[in-house]
């Protein structure tokens, strides 16, 4: 079966064919460092993450690229609010972000990009615009993409500018806003008083880059004026990816990327999550609750990832429990690894080539599981294999060491099974659960495990 994907500007699922076989140049929107991402934010990632996973898995060589939003609106307000510096500011939240996508298992990109390491190169950009007649300054030196002179503006949101409030009059300067103001965009702040100490010296005068120039700069340095695959959230379409088609195709003449790829919202009481709204939730009040972060991935796979779902804390501890069992299922398969299955695999490759159909994958790794046909061996090998895409760490899962207290605790209740004293049995099973333990009498005896 081909490998199809979703295409955002066609809205049809396409045949995947990347410019030049087995490369694929792959540009993922990555985190404004001004605060903790929240999980919402992280299903972008886990997305995109899985996405290069099948890429891989398929043999292409996947060039990827992910910014670091380290200089816009926010991250200037914010870090000026504690009183540190831009860099000090932006440095410490990068590496927050860098330990959350560890404990989700995301494949570290090819190369990581700072926004403020790139600002030549924005430059280069903004000047070709200026001298291309696209964009032009206004009275305070800032610069500005007139949207009026690329007439494809809008091609992916599938807006129709003279629908729009503002009928596409005016400036914006903000870096972010919504589809009732279609304006021209910022591609250079000049500097004021509210930017401080930051700001650059540049042959565009004293001043500071617009938030949507920021990712053209940086993805097209890396991987070409042409690209086959660009991420982000669907709240990224507008303004932000759809300004990221206009500038670069604005300056170089050339179609921009290949294929649009989006991933739906994470919703609370079926509202976006949101930081300003302050309905959202981070990685660290997953740990607080005892919740590993793999099982936030784990229940972010058993839905496409075109689809929107609505987070409660029972859906999460849900999903813990599933994932915990299949990890429990996978220590019993023994040490040895045998050879994957062939028809599961082909199965495997057809769901997961299938615009990434998660949900049917999980669903044929509990098949695996259950096989009575396979040796525990096979499964072992054919769950690794899956794994490769799937990302819940299986290959490190390692048997866990019962504490003395709770072993004591068992033997006592099997000798108290052994003597038919089955209330002396339950209240040891109890207290087995309140160390945090859980035990399962089966054929070949007594297993405990970590609740």
């Amino acid at each position: 079966m081909a490998l199809k994907f979703y295409n955002t500007l066609t809205r049809e699922k396409e045949i995947f064919a990347p410019l030049n076989p087995p490369e694929v140049t792959f540009y993922s929107c990555g985190p404004t460092v001004y605060n903790y991402p929240h999980i919402g934010n992280y299903r972008a990632y886990i997305f995109a993450d899985i996405l290069k996973r099948v890429l891989q898995y398929d043999g292409y060589q996947v060039r990827h690229i992910m910014n670091l939003t380290d200089i816009d609106d926010k991250t200037i307000r914010e870090s000026q609010k504690e009183g540190k510096t831009l860099k000090e500011f932006t440095e410490f939240y990068t590496e927050e972000f860098l330990k959350d996508i560890k404990a989700l298992n995301i494949l570290t990109p090819t190369k990581f990009t700072k926004a403020t390491d790139y600002i030549d190169e924005m430059v280069k950009i903004i000047k070709k615009l200026l001298g291309n007649g696209i964009a032009y300054k206004s009275p305070d030196d800032s610069v500005y993409f007139d949207i009026k002179k690329f007439p494809n503006y809008g091609k992916l949101s599938r807006l129709v500018l003279e629908e729009q409030k503002e009928n596409a009059s005016g400036r914006i300067k903000t870096d972010e806003y919504d589809k009732e103001n279609a304006q021209d965009f910022a591609l250079w702040k000049a500097w004021d008083i509210n930017d401080g100490d930051v700001f650059w010296e540049t042959d565009l005068g004293k001043g500071r880059p617009g938030w949507h120039i920021e990712c053209s700069a940086m993805s097209m340095k890396n991987l070409g004026e042409e690209i086959d695959l660009h991420t982000g959230g669907v709240d990224n379409i507008f303004p932000h990816h759809e300004n990221e088609i206009a500038q670069s195709e604005g300056s170089t003449g050339k179609h921009f990327v290949r294929y649009w790829m989006h991933n739906e919202w994470v919703l609370v009481d079926q509202k976006k999550m949101a930081k300003s709204s302050d309905n959202f939730y981070t990685l660290r009040d997953l740990l607080g609750k005892d919740i590993d972060p793999l099982a936030y991935r784990f229940w972010l796979l058993m839905a496409n990832y075109r689809t929107r779902v609505n987070f409660v804390w029972e859906a999460l501890e849900g999903a813990e429990t599933a994932l915990k069992r299949l990890y429990g299922l996978y220590l019993e398969l023994g040490p040895e690894v045998g050879q994957i299955h062939e028809e599961y695999r082909r199965k495997f490759k057809e769901f997961i080539e299938d615009d990434l159909d998660t949900p049917r994958a999980l669903s044929l790794l509990w098949d695996v599981f259950k096989d009575e046909n396979m040796s525990n061996a096979d499964k072992k090998a054919t769950i690794l294999d899956f794994d490769k895409v799937l990302g819940l760490d299986f290959e490190n899962l390692k048997e866990e060491i019962v504490p003395e207290e709770v072993l004591d605790l068992v033997k006592e209740r099997e000798a108290a099974r052994a003597d038919k004293d089955f209330t002396k049995s339950d209240e040891l099973r109890k207290e087995i659960n309140s160390l945090g333990y859980e035990i399962k009498d089966t054929s070949v005896g007594q297993k405990v495990t970590r609740i």
